[in-house]
């Protein structure tokens, strides 16, 4: 069932006060802090190289932000595709902002590949049934993200 179902927890969400994120201070998996958002990365991903830039201000979409935050938050976008791109190799970056079932601006990183599970269709992260790193490929790439991200990225 949606949270839409339920206007009072929608409104929580959307307002910041029943936000996840907000309560925490910060979002889950978080790899790196950059002027505007966080990088969030972890090893239960849809693909290699998946990663989420989450916005520092609680905001649902894009133009709740003033035009300055607004603007942060792309150059931050801007950099994390990249540096992703760098390090991955990914023939192309997909980008994803829906906010439906946690209203707290974020933007999803799919890097696509030659053969992945999803050439030729929509990226659908449920149907990955198994895990997409081998043993020390996470760390590897994580850190290599980091690197090419250089000094604007503060490590968490």
């Amino acid at each position: 069932m949606s949270k839409w179902n339920s206007p009072t927890e929608w409104q929580r969400l959307c307002d910041g006060s029943g936000c996840p994120i907000c309560a925490r201070g910060q979002p889950l998996n978080n790899i790196a802090q950059l002027d505007s958002s966080w990088l969030t990365m972890s090893e239960a991903a849809p693909m290699p190289g998946y990663v989420c830039l989450v916005s520092r201000v609680h905001a649902v979409v894009l133009h709740d932000l003033t035009s300055s935050q607004a603007e942060s938050f792309m150059r931050d976008a801007h950099k994390v595709s990249s540096a992703l791109s760098a390090v991955t190799g990914a023939v192309k970056l997909n980008y994803e902002i829906h906010g439906n079932t946690l209203p707290h601006l974020h933007m999803h990183y799919f890097p696509r590949y030659v053969g992945d599970p999803f050439e030729g269709h929509a990226i659908e992260p449920a149907r990955v049934s198994q895990r997409v790193y081998s043993a020390g490929q996470f760390s590897k790439l994580r850190d290599r993200l980091l690197l090419e991200l250089g000094a604007s990225a503060v490590r968490r």
